[in-house]
């Protein structure tokens, strides 16, 4: 088969060239198959006969890239991704009529002749010799089938793909020496199966499977004479004889192909002249390819799965092999994602701001105990057109996403289970003024940060003393860095690391008490996991998007699973629960309350109002909703969202609602699990409040499994000689009656401090713990 070029034809040099090829391939074949003939083909005849020797015997068919199908959790189908639209089918599973028309037109001796028609490459030398140009080509279909392996083989490589098709003599006999082969290992019917897979039958259609839903809407075991003998045609020149484009060239190039079926026999001349007289009769499907084709906004999901396959070794020892992989395709994707949550998703986010809005907002809600991410959406769509973008504003950057965003205060309870864990008590007591500067030097992993900054609370009215349930409640920024003064950065930093919660770049969080204002950009996928610890009680479990993956065969593919490790006490994660819970009821989160299902959460604004951000859950649930714009220039102050007019954006009036209606909807028909709360108050003494009289065991003392730190009575720790960030001379870790003298309730001395640069903070009897040493 020769392809012409479109309008013109071929040069006098193309055509004296290929005129000559087939000459040199006449007598190629010949004396290969060691039949007369061979001698007087010259010195090029001879090398190119050595040349056929010398191939490899082996020719390995690659597998053929295929559609890979993305699913739900409930099997239901997000995407179809591929990188060549092909489904691969059996013989079987073709219509007759398509077997019959293909071979008529491509190759009418195929069930006579070997791997190679000598009768054919006669015929077509004789009539190109006489008409000094080629009007007829000499491949057989088993050659034709090799071709295109070769032409699978170089993938979307652009100089392979010349390689594999160059009109060259060397080529040819190449394609003959694995045409023998594959005529000796496969069969007749199993190279025209073959072919019907491979062979490309234009508009992004490889393979008939793809070419009958393409044009016809149906399968190719569906397809009658007319359309068989459309597509048969298309195949010698798809940009040609494109039905779409070019109708009545494809209805002649059908109708060549009908006559011929009918002078082969295969058809009556009745069915011929039916067939003839039909319409073209097309029902397209437009190519739905890849995760733009998604609904309900799961195209970022989708996306999602894309880089989690390209990045885990569990899928190819390096990126090549991996994108090699997913780009052959054929595989079906069944992921984590919950239909029911991902529309919820995404209506709240359609409900609350707008495409066109200057800020953008993103949401993802994972499974605590399993990592399952169950949703995940954003208001601005995936595509390439004004306000769309395919950029995943939900994930790090390394797995499509951006540069991340600041988290704001949703960091403090990161900050809460630090402390909580090294033995602070809930009760926990700082002046927390409205304004103070960071406490210094405090200490880092690698030694200590000393410097000088002002921090202050978001209004004049935010002034301590405060303790922990209402600070948390307030989300007072004097009290935190107070806390992380006194807790240490490095407790702190560890803590993040355990629960998952990382900077978006891939970068190590900074050692620096700025950290606690949420100084460092993260995305809202790391957000939710992070979360997810504190309600599966301190567990943090790594994040999964792929639940199983099998290939074109059926055969099941290894597929990462969630890595679980306690990043916390129960007690402590309890205890942060119940921390969160009371933002809900009555603090700065209370829009984002769930009415009758235990919730907790916290909010978040940045400085500036770049960012706003809701990060909550229930105990079978956990979600993040961020606010902003992603490109960090545009200011939430004065502005439209969604249609609302804002004077300032908070975290609790515009993402906490998204987070609500987004959750409220995925939770729907759930279990409704409780928290295990920890009684957090106080009497009308200022003292800790009694436990209650019920059978929960864990309420009888609410703090029965704090483990002191080694350094906790005593010098060095957090106090210590040196009269540190954390107390005064010969202060234990929290502070003491010893430290100085005239000293108030909560440990520490007048001269020592509790590490916020406040003095008169001490205590003379030492707190919780009794002895020296002292809340």
């Amino acid at each position: 088969m020769v392809k012409m070029r479109t309008g013109g034809g071929e040069s006098a040099f193309q055509q004296g060239a290929k005129l000559l090829g087939v000459s040199a391939l006449a007598g190629a074949v010949l004396a290969g198959l060691a039949l007369p003939a061979a001698g007087g083909l010259g010195l090029v005849t001879k090398n190119t006969v050595q040349g056929f020797d010398e191939l490899p015997a082996n020719f390995k068919r690659p597998p053929l890239s295929q559609r890979t199908t993305i699913l739900d959790n409930e099997g239901g189908e997000i995407a179809k991704v591929y990188s060549r639209d092909r489904t691969v089918v059996g013989l079987k599973d073709i219509s007759p009529s398509m077997r019959k028309a293909i071979v008529a037109i491509e190759d009418a001796r195929f069930y006579k002749h070997g791997a190679v028609d000598l009768k054919g490459i006669l015929r077509a030398l004789n009539r190109n010799a006489q008409n000094g140009q080629v009007e007829e080509g000499a491949s057989s279909l088993t050659q034709q089938y090799v071709k295109n392996v070769f032409v699978e083989e170089a993938g979307d490589d652009p100089d392979k793909v010349a390689q594999a098709t160059q009109q060259t003599v060397g080529r040819k006999i190449k394609e003959l020496k694995y045409a023998i082969q594959v005529e000796e290992s496969l069969g007749k019917k199993k190279i025209l199966e073959n072919y019907l897979n491979i062979t490309f039958f234009g508009q992004q259609a490889y393979g008939v499977e793809a070419a009958a839903q393409r044009y016809f809407s149906k399968p190719a075991k569906d397809l009658d004479i007319e359309e068989s003998a459309l597509l048969a045609g298309i195949v010698q020149s798809p940009a040609q004889y494109d039905p779409v484009q070019h109708e009545d060239t494809a209805k002649k190039r059908r109708d060549t192909v009908i006559s011929r079926m009918q002078a082969l026999g295969h058809i009556s001349a009745k069915e011929a002249e039916e067939a003839k007289d039909k319409p073209l009769g097309l029902d397209i499907s437009k190519p739905e390819n890849g995760c733009i084709t998604a609904e309900h906004g799961a195209g970022f999901f989708c996306d999602y799965v894309r880089e989690v396959f390209l990045n885990d070794p569990a899928f190819g020892e390096t990126e090549k092999a991996r994108a090699k992989r997913w780009n052959r395709g054929g595989l079906t994707v069944r992921t984590t994602l919950d239909p029911k949550a991902q529309k919820s998703v995404e209506a709240s986010v359609e409900r609350h701001v707008r495409q066109s809005d200057k800020v953008a907002t993103a949401a993802s809600i994972v499974e605590p105990g399993t990592g399952r991410i169950l949703g995940m959406g954003q208001s601005r769509p995936y595509g390439f057109g004004e306000n769309e973008t395919q950029i995943n504003l939900s994930v790090d950057n390394d797995m499509g996403g951006g540069a991340g965003y600041q988290p704001g205060s949703t960091f403090k309870p990161v900050i809460a289970a630090a402390a909580l864990e090294r033995g602070m008590s809930v009760y926990k007591k700082y002046p927390s003024p409205y304004k103070m500067q960071y406490p210094s030097p405090v200490r880092t992993c690698g030694g200590q940060w000393s410097g000088s900054a002002p921090v202050e609370n978001e209004n004049r009215s935010e002034v301590g003393p405060y303790e922990m349930k209402e600070a948390t409640a307030k989300s007072v920024n004097t009290y935190f860095v107070s806390l992380i003064g006194e807790t240490g950065i490095c407790p702190v930093t560890q803590m993040a690391k355990k629960m998952g919660v990382q900077r978006a770049d891939g970068k190590e969080i900074d050692q620096v008490p700025s950290i606690t204002l949420g100084t460092q950009e993260m995305s809202p996928l790391t957000m939710a996991e992070g979360y997810a610890t504190f309600a599966n009680r301190g567990v943090h479990c790594t994040p999964v998007a792929v639940e199983s993956i099998t290939d074109a065969r059926g055969r099941k593919l290894p597929v990462p699973k969630t890595s679980c490790e306690r990043a916390m006490s129960q007690r402590t994660a309890d205890t942060v629960n119940t921390l969160l819970r009371g933002v809900v009821e009555d603090g700065t989160g209370k829009k984002a309350g769930l009415g009758g299902r235990d919730s907790a959460g916290k909010t978040g604004t940045t400085d500036q109002r770049y960012a706003a951000w809701f990060v909550g859950y229930t105990p079978n649930m956990s979600g993040a909703v961020w606010v902003g714009d992603p490109a960090h220039k545009t200011q939430m102050t004065d502005i439209n969202i969604g249609g609302v007019y804002h004077d300032k954006v908070f975290g609790g009036e515009v993402p906490g609602p998204i987070w609500r209606d987004a959750m409220a909807g995925a939770l729907d028909g759930e279990p409704s699990p409780h928290f295990n709360l920890v009684p957090i108050g106080k009497d009308k003494d200022d003292k800790p409040k009694p436990p209650d009289d019920d059978d929960d065991d864990d309420d009888d003392d609410p703090w029965p499994d704090i483990t002191l730190p080694p350094d906790f009575i005593g010098g060095g720790g957090n106090g210590g000689a040196d009269a540190g960030a954390n107390g005064g001379t010969d202060a234990g870790t929290f502070g003491g009656a010893d430290a100085g003298t005239n000293a108030g309730p909560n440990g520490g001395a007048l001269n020592g401090g509790n590490g916020n640069g406040n003095t008169g903070n001490g205590g003379a009897s030492g707190g919780r713990f009794g002895g020296t040493g002292g809340f």
